[in-house]
């Protein structure tokens, strides 16, 4: 209760100080965002629960009806996702990434910063599919186990939580910022890059991290063998294979649809439907590598997490306060683009240190939008770098789920955590301006 009461008391004072800015309406906007992302942060009411307040705070607080308030949870973005979670659930039932990570772990040699790399890879690669807090999760008793210097323990476990980070932004089902970033995108009718375009964007992004993240890490360990990680892996079962076909499939479906013009105008198949259709395959006679039981794995609470970011989004916009808080960002205008997307970059991701990405994202997103105006040329670029940037967060435990999760096995000290992840921060958004400035700009 006392949680409760400490989100509704800030939700207040925000509000309150907020009415001498903005006008009474914006106000009370910025004290029900303030009252919800407190409690998505102290954990006051359980995450589903806080996600669905909006469709009661906002009609009777007179920001948004809740005609307009219930569509955004069952915005067909949405249905990618599930697509996505199903494929999931079936990878991890079949324990196909399983196999997938003891092959990679043996690519590599069996030192201390081999393991690193190793670890951090094949986290980064996992969670681009799957959930980072699963990843991390599975990936911890490994990284316990592999060795018994503590000095080594501690830094394989920052691999694992930094990696999980690192590789969510690779594909747009990665990480829940990157499905509000495709929302908004939808909302306010810009063109989103497709599942294709995403990645060889992200993709230079994520290869930097991991080439320089194990790096750092490995600084001041012995370069000492540490042994089998694992034993040689078993051979693929049939239900690993069937997966395996329509993971292979489904890929190249979304190649196939990715355009490139002027020469190849793409498949014109809608990917949401793409993704759903493989998840609802995985039920099929002949298949049967799910059934409907385990469709009750799917994170529901984190697909109301999404309904409520894209009501905020909508709420920024509806009342004019995105556009009130462009305004006081206008000194902007007169920086040089590059500079422009360092600062972005750099005020999100240490802004997520001290709460969630998402919520984060979910205010950020309509906010940026107004820097130069919607229909900018540079807006798409610039919210790209708004949403990678809200998942590169590596110094507090409070920042991801990953860093929240290692700092349980009791190995870490936030310092440690804070002392390599203020330096992989700055990294984070280094590689993020830089790719966006040389690469992102051409492509979007």
């Amino acid at each position: 209760m006392r949680k409760i009461g400490l989100a509704v008391l800030l939700a207040v004072a925000v509000g309150w100080l907020a009415s001498f800015f903005f006008t009474l309406q914006q106000a009370k906007l910025l004290g029900i965002v303030t009252l919800l992302v407190t409690m998505w942060t102290n954990n006051a009411l359980p995450l589903g629960v806080v996600s669905l307040l909006p469709i009661l705070l906002f009609p009777a607080l007179g920001i948004i009806d809740v005609n307009h308030v219930t569509p955004n949870y069952a915005k067909s973005i949405i249905f990618l996702f599930i697509g996505g979670f199903m494929l999931a659930i079936a990878m991890q039932k079949s324990d196909l990434h399983l196999q997938i990570s003891n092959r990679l772990l043996r690519v590599f040699p069996h030192t201390a910063r081999g393991i690193l790399y190793a670890m951090a890879i094949v986290s980064a690669l996992l969670s681009s599919i799957l959930s980072n807090t699963t990843i991390t999760l599975m990936l911890m008793p490994i990284g316990l186990f592999i060795t018994d210097n503590p000095k080594l323990k501690v830094r394989i476990l920052l691999a694992i939580a930094y990696g999980a980070s690192v590789g969510g932004i690779l594909t747009p089902i990665g990480t829940p910022p990157n499905l509000l970033l495709l929302g908004y995108l939808e909302e306010i009718g810009l063109q989103a890059p497709t599942f294709v375009e995403w990645m060889g964007m992200t993709a230079p992004v994520v290869v930097t991290m991991l080439l320089v993240m194990p790096w750092i890490l490995s600084r001041g360990v012995r370069e000492e063998s540490v042994g089998e990680v694992k034993q040689h892996p078993e051979p693929l079962t049939l239900p690993q294979k069937k997966l395996l076909w329509i993971i292979g499939g489904l890929s190249l479906l979304l190649v196939l649809n990715t355009p490139v013009k002027p020469w190849y105008p793409g498949l014109g198949l809608n990917e949401k439907a793409l993704l759903l259709g493989a998840g609802l395959l995985l039920f099929m006679p002949g298949i049967r590598l799910l059934d409907w039981e385990d469709s009750r794995a799917i994170p529901y609470e984190i697909i109301f997490l999404f309904g409520a970011g894209f009501v905020i989004a909508r709420a920024f916009g509806s009342t004019g306060l995105a556009e009130a808080l462009a305004q006081k960002l206008s000194f902007v205008h007169v920086l040089p683009l590059w500079m422009v997307l360092a600062v972005v970059a750099l005020f999100v991701s240490f802004s997520t240190e001290i709460t969630s990405n998402t919520a984060l994202t979910s205010i950020a997103l309509p906010v940026m939008a107004q820097l130069y105006g919607i229909h900018h040329a540079d807006t798409v670029l610039i919210l790209m770098v708004t949403t990678i940037a809200a998942s590169y967060a590596f110094m507090l435990p409070i920042a991801t789920p990953p860093n929240a999760i290692i700092m349980s096995s009791r190995l870490i000290e936030v310092k440690t955590m804070a002392g390599f992840g203020f330096f992989i921060d700055l990294i984070g958004v280094l590689a993020v301006s830089v790719a966006a400035y040389t690469i992102w700009q051409w492509m979007v």
